[in-house]
């Protein structure tokens, strides 16, 4: 299998993971996303024009969630995307959670205080950054009292869930995202940072 990823990216980010700790090995390409020819290939992997993509033989598959579903079916007996109806519900939850709310709160601190001069787009805007810090904020008031008491996000041992919410969390220094006062989330992201799976994805980020 290949995986068209960017280490930048935390939505491939999450894909990632997902493949190391399963063990499952996968080719990288990975993808300039500031080529123009690089962009119009992916464009033909990927209708959308985004990281990451799966190639599975002849199979293509998008959306960052629906690849670590996919990687986790590939390995019998894995443990982080359980087989019990409600389980699985439980983490799927916290997949679609992290796609439709954590990560959009994010990416938009991580635009306006990182890509947006990184591309050449103009300095941040104070409007769109009290929006994101808004939505980031009510974010993390639901997720700082799910993991209360709690060591990962679903069940008693690291999931797919995991992945899904933390992989957005790697832009936390370099575009201060204002989580300081979260120290239940404070401290899961610390564990989820012990991970072979984090640890092996881990890459330098351009400070905003």
């Amino acid at each position: 299998m290949r995986l068209y990823h960017h280490p930048m990216s935390s939505n491939a980010r999450r894909a990632l993971m997902t493949a190391i700790h399963l063990g499952l090995p996968l080719e990288l390409a990975e993808v300039d996303l500031m080529n123009a020819d690089d962009r119009r290939r992916l464009a033909e992997l990927n209708p959308n024009g985004k990281v990451p993509v799966l190639a599975d033989g002849d199979f293509l598959l998008w959306e960052s969630c629906a690849i670590m579903q996919y990687l986790a079916e590939q390995v019998p007996g894995q443990t982080i995307y359980p087989q019990a109806p409600q389980a699985r519900a439980d983490v799927n939850r916290w997949l679609f959670w992290a796609a439709q709310h954590f990560a959009p709160a994010i990416s938009v601190l991580a635009w306006e205080r990182a890509w947006k001069g990184m591309t050449g787009n103009g300095p941040a805007d104070p409007l769109e950054e009290a929006r994101g810090e808004r939505d980031l904020h009510e974010c993390a008031v639901v997720l700082d009292a799910h993991l209360a008491g709690r060591s990962w996000l679903c069940g008693d041992a690291v999931s797919l869930s995991d992945f899904a919410v933390a992989a957005p969390l790697m832009y936390s220094e370099a575009v201060r995202l204002p989580l300081a006062q979260y120290q239940h989330i404070e401290a899961w992201f610390a564990r989820v940072r012990q991970l072979r799976a984090w640890q092996e994805t881990d890459v330098q980020l351009l400070p905003g």
